[in-house]
């Protein structure tokens, strides 16, 4: 049987095989099917802090958030657990709000630079994530 961290750890390569297609170019240089794809790369990224997040709530037992604003509940709950900081909750809740601006607009309107500053920040927000997660459950 998988435990947790196993399914954490499936999320980290997961999410690692994500941000290594992210373009090294400007993308202000990508046409707008280019930039759509960035997109869905960035939601992937939140959708697996999400899975790891899930998780470990499970793992504690802590209830999952119910109801239209679980999304950001889940981060709320993670930083009154101490799971992650609350100066990490607000750079994961930018990638909370793109993934819902991506799943309910039009690729049309994506601003190549809001994409190119998510896409700047998101290894570092990802290396965060995973000290802090690592440091609150190390195994």
């Amino acid at each position: 049987m998988v435990n947790y961290r196993d399914r954490i750890e499936a999320e980290y390569e997961a999410i690692e095989k994500t941000l290594a297609t992210l373009p090294q170019k400007p993308l202000s240089q990508l046409s707008e099917l280019e930039l759509a794809g960035i997109s869905i790369l960035l939601s992937n990224f939140y959708n697996g802090i999400e899975n790891i997040l899930k998780q470990i709530f499970k793992k504690e037992s802590i209830k999952l958030p119910e109801g239209n604003a679980w999304h950001q509940n889940l981060i709320n709950s993670a930083v009154n657990k101490n799971i992650i900081s609350a100066d990490l909750a607000i750079k994961i809740s930018e990638y909370m709000s793109f993934r819902h601006f991506v799943a309910h607009g039009y690729a049309f309107n994506l601003n190549p630079e809001r994409l190119q500053e998510l896409t700047d920040n998101v290894l570092k927000i990802f290396k965060k994530f995973k000290e802090e997660i690592n440091e609150a459950h190390p195994g």
